[in-house]
């Protein structure tokens, strides 16, 4: 399997992913790496209602996307992956998965978030997981649409924590 973008956006597929990303990105498969989605039948059901009819979309687990991405049966499969949070990629990273590059594209602001960007807002447990994403040598990047520019997002976290304070 050949993963040509991995992105966090708890949107998941949306506008910017439809018309944009997997344009920029050719993909013929899009993939939600998620537990909570893949447990949950009717979420995973709306989420994957809004995908192009010309690309194949699932939601699987992420010990199921490990499986895949080492099955010769997706050898030519070319994937966008896209997750819901740092956390399930460390897993993935972690279960024998290489990912280079992540997009960080969205995360919804709520209570227990500290928000970071305009369209990223983070927990903890998340700062934790694009620490331990860094230590893996992943490159971060922050950006919205594939038109705009790249930024170092793990720079910008932490800029952020040191004068919000964590």
């Amino acid at each position: 399997m050949k993963i040509v973008l991995s992105r966090i956006d708890d949107r998941f597929i949306h506008g910017q992913v439809l018309t944009r990303w997997i344009k920029v990105n050719e993909a013929d498969r899009i993939i939600i790496v998620s537990d909570e989605v893949a447990a949950d039948e009717m979420r995973k059901t709306l989420i994957l209602s809004v995908a192009p009819s010309n690309v194949k979309a699932s939601a699987v687990s992420i010990s199921k996307m490990e499986k895949a991405f080492h099955s010769p049966r997706y050898n030519d499969t070319t994937a966008m992956l896209l997750f819901e949070n740092p956390s399930d990629i460390v897993s993935l990273i972690e279960a024998g998965v290489p990912i280079k590059t992540v997009n960080v594209g969205g995360m919804r602001f709520a209570n227990d978030r500290k928000q970071i960007t305009k369209s990223v807002s983070v927990s903890e447990k998340d700062i934790s997981a694009f620490e331990r994403l860094d230590q893996l040598g992943v490159k971060l990047e922050l950006r919205q649409l594939p038109s705009d520019s790249s930024e170092d997002f793990i720079q910008i976290l932490r800029n952020e924590i040191k004068s919000i304070g964590r």
